[in-house]
């Protein structure tokens, strides 16, 4: 089941949060959301679910949620580290949700050893940790099995064996054929963890595709040679773009590092190093939304 925002959009006051942001969230993969501080991540999520007016509509499944007689069956969400009433247990948290959904008692014991709270089953979460918190709130998001899942941050608070659980259960639920999408600020552990980004930044759509074509885009060719001058010379020749890097390097763009092992071979030029170099999803995600951080350092600064 695919997810379809078309034309979203809120302003708070004179500032507008999310401006005419249309994308889709496609099944069978996990699409990570990204964006800086600010960018309107949440409130794009919290619009798409109904929760928040604005302009613009999302449909799941090709229909508007409220048009589904059954939307704990077509989404899970989590969107709060913490969105429990403190004097109820987890198993009371995920009992009202299951009475809600219509599921038997036995579900709520599967999701508890899914995410691996079984032992803190009869405890209040105004004691869990951030980490504890966030796997309810997962548990609680898979209750139904729904069709898509909207996640808001589930890795702050994780350590890394949680971070690498999460990682292979979102991917997993995914393939079953459902929607997955989940924002971070883990921009390392969205390279791994998605194979889908939609990167937004001050409200408004600046990339949407695989992580590896929008990496491929920023990604190089890294030549040394003893003669890097007439090399450089053949290779714009050839249509690649060429900047010069260290006494003998070169840095090249569109092209594979078999043609630009080709061009040498014709120049007559012997390499010393040739090497594809891939950016990284963080290098990319910087390059695109560099000039929509919330803060920066003027020269002379320390970070």
């Amino acid at each position: 089941m695919a997810i379809t925002a078309q034309g979203l959009g809120k302003s708070f006051g004179s500032v507008r949060a999310v401006d005419d942001l249309s994308f889709e969230v496609p099944e069978g993969v996990v699409t990570g959301f990204l964006g800086p501080n600010g960018a309107g991540k949440s409130t794009t999520m919290r619009l798409m679910l109904g929760l928040d007016r604005g302009q613009g509509r999302t449909l799941f499944d090709g229909k508007p949620l409220i048009d589904h007689p059954h939307a704990s069956e077509v989404v899970g969400t989590h969107l709060d580290a913490r969105p429990f009433l403190p004097g109820r247990t987890a198993r009371d948290h995920l009992r009202m949700l299951a009475t809600d959904a219509r599921l038997p008692e036995s579900r709520i014991d599967e999701v508890l050893a899914m995410v691996g709270l079984t032992d803190v089953a009869n405890k209040r979460p105004k004691g869990f940790s951030l980490g504890m918190a966030q796997r309810l709130g997962l548990a609680g998001a898979v209750l139904a099995n729904p069709r898509a899942l909207m996640l808001d941050e589930p890795a702050n608070g994780l350590d890394p064996q949680s971070i690498q659980w999460l990682r292979e259960f979102l991917r997993s639920y995914a393939a079953a054929g459902n929607a997955v999408l989940v924002s971070s600020h883990l921009l390392s552990e969205m390279q791994v963890m998605a194979q889908h980004v939609v990167v937004i930044a001050r409200g408004r759509l600046v990339a949407d595709g695989t992580v590896d074509d929008l990496v491929s885009e920023r990604s190089d060719v890294l030549v040394r040679s003893d003669d890097p001058a007439r090399l450089a010379e053949a290779l714009r020749a050839s249509g690649a773009d060429v900047e010069r890097e260290g006494d003998d390097g070169l840095a090249v763009t569109g092209m594979s590092t078999d043609d630009v092992g080709r061009v040498a071979f014709g120049a007559g030029v012997a390499l010393r190093e040739l090497a594809r170099r891939r950016a990284s999803l963080e290098e990319t995600f910087m390059e695109l939304t560099g000039d929509s951080q919330e803060f920066a350092f003027a020269p002379g600064e320390s970070a």
